[in-house]
């Protein structure tokens, strides 16, 4: 049943593995910072059952399933429950596949958390798994969370990296960053990667006798990183205090963005950007970010509420 109360959760998915454990222990520290109820959601994967002379159906489960099931849960509960006492949790069975369980549950004023692997690899990007799919599909802010040999991930928010383009998704995953920085009274950095294209290649202009004009492009990086600050700090109910560093590279923007996370707790990008590769469920910055990120990553989709 999806959330229709607009009651703010934290929803996280778990299959008892070492990943969810990671998403389930960054999704109750956030749900505990929020001050927000926890749902605990463990998806089945039934087989569907279609019919000539009635809808689809889904096989139940076994008592055995149900057993495994609720043994995932409870652990989960419990776990939550000792470290983070003050969490209020809620557990769902669900039979459908986690991509379209994890949708049912979310609500756009949810945040939803993820394992990279597990209930689906993120490494298989191009093929569909669940983090990528619901980060592309979600009405609402998805944390993709990594797990290193079963090690917790980072819980706090301290210092949010953000990639910008000047995009209008890039424009948005820029104003939840700065939310999310000034909710932790954190650091936001925010990271423009510019490319100079020929002919103002440095190497072609020079080949070609003429001195590359790079500071006409250095200052249109600057131009455009301080309009989108502004817009993003001005559009805050609220106002805001936030300590930014600015990165302005000609890097590649995935690497931009991982090099400028190296210390951080959290990287926010958009589902789709500028230079996207059409077909992919995610932009190519997005997906390449997903891909190679050691640090939890917050996609803001672009289904996701306006609000």
């Amino acid at each position: 049943m999806v959330n229709e109360d607009r009651t703010p959760r934290v929803v996280v998915g778990i299959d008892g593995s070492d990943n969810g454990q990671a998403a389930l222990e960054w999704a109750a520290a956030e749900a505990e910072r929020r001050g927000v109820p926890l749902r605990i959601v463990h998806a089945l994967g039934m087989p569907l059952i279609v019919s000539a002379y009635g809808g689809p159906a889904r096989f139940e489960p076994t008592e055995e399933i149900r057993g495994q099931a609720t043994e995932v849960l409870r652990n989960a509960v419990e776990h939550v429950g000792r470290a983070r006492p003050g969490v209020g949790t809620e557990t769902v069975t669900a039979l459908e596949e986690a991509p379209l369980a994890l949708l049912r549950q979310c609500h756009p004023h949810d945040l939803l958390v993820v394992g990279t692997r597990g209930m689906g690899t993120v490494k298989a990007v191009f093929v569909g798994s669940v983090s990528v799919r619901v980060a592309a599909q979600a009405p609402c802010p998805v944390v993709v969370v990594p797990s290193h040999g079963g090690a917790p991930a980072t819980t706090g928010l301290k210092r949010i990296v953000v990639g910008v383009d000047g995009s209008r998704n890039g424009r948005r995953a820029l104003g939840l960053a700065v939310s999310l920085a000034a909710e932790a009274e954190g650091e936001l950095v925010v990271v423009h990667s510019w490319e100079v294209p020929y002919p103002y290649d440095p190497v072609a202009m020079t080949a070609a006798g003429y001195q590359p004009q790079e500071d006409l492009f250095e200052k249109q990086s600057e131009e455009l990183v301080a309009e989108l600050l502004a817009e993003a700090i001005d559009e805050q109910r609220d106002d805001v205090d936030v300590d930014v560093t600015v990165v302005r590279t000609r890097n590649g923007p995935v690497n931009a963005v991982l090099e400028a996370a190296e210390g951080a707790d959290a990287i926010v990008v958009g589902s789709r950007g500028r230079g996207t590769v059409r077909g992919l469920l995610l932009g190519s910055v997005s997906q390449g970010v997903l891909h190679h990120s050691a640090i939890p990553v917050v996609v803001l989709p672009r289904h996701a509420d306006e609000d």
